[in-house]
């Protein structure tokens, strides 16, 4: 698996390559953050971890430009804390997000665990709900003659939501779905994506079919064509 790191810390970029080396990771550094987008191209990775603090431009910037042409996984590091950053980073269109110091066994498992649920959901190939096509393999919500583009989170959301349709779903269960381990994640970061997720039905002009259960979780009631 091919992981393109970057980071401009030196000392931190040699410590995670050679730990996840050791893991049999093929690790891409980037020295020139002019030519970031370039080296994204040219190793086509399995997955990117992406600081936030880099030369130039900061790693959202970075992010936006990805994410405009690639569905790759991608894992924030970042000094920056605070809610706010991590709720702008999710809703960019990172996959997970990582602060500083942080560590490497943590780091590990979670690109462990993202990859396995990248494999596993690549198998299924979509679902059909009347005019609603949730198209898995490319990450697509079509309906009706419209088709709209999806994250991995969104797309897995819809997924557990899909396949439980009329059902309530916790927000345990979904976040265990997406990420795992429940300890590992804020429970800010469901109700980022998860408004994500309503904001582009919304955009198809389908409203009100994820009803919110406060304080259990989601129930999704097919639409009426």
């Amino acid at each position: 698996m091919r992981i393109l790191l970057i980071e401009d810390d030196l000392k931190l970029k040699e410590y995670i390559s050679k730990y996840l080396e050791a893991y049999e990771y093929s690790v891409t550094t980037i020295d020139d953050f002019d030519t970031v987008m370039d080296k994204v191209a040219e190793v086509n990775p399995n997955l990117i971890i992406l600081d936030i603090n880099l030369p130039k431009f900061d790693g959202f910037y970075f992010l936006r430009l990805i994410r405009k042409s690639y569905s790759t996984p991608v894992i924030i590091l970042s000094a920056r804390s605070d809610e706010g950053e991590q709720i702008r980073g999710m809703d960019i269109g990172a996959d997970d997000y990582v602060t500083k110091p942080f560590s490497i066994g943590v780091l590990l498992a979670k690109i462990n665990a993202l990859l396995r649920r990248v494999s596993e959901y690549s198998e299924i190939e979509h679902e059909n709900h009347g005019e609603l096509s949730l198209i898995n393999a490319s990450m697509k919500l079509k309906y009706k003659e419209q088709i709209i583009e999806l994250t991995k989170n969104e797309s897995r959301i819809l997924n557990i939501l899909f396949n439980n349709t009329g059902k309530v779903v916790t927000r345990e269960e979904i976040l265990e779905a997406l990420w795992d381990d429940t300890t590992f994640v804020d429970d800010n970061t469901l109700n980022v994506n998860m408004t994500r997720v309503k904001k582009k039905l919304s955009d198809l002009g389908i409203n009100n079919v994820i009803v919110t259960k406060r304080g259990v979780g989601y129930v999704y009631n097919k639409i009426d064509n």
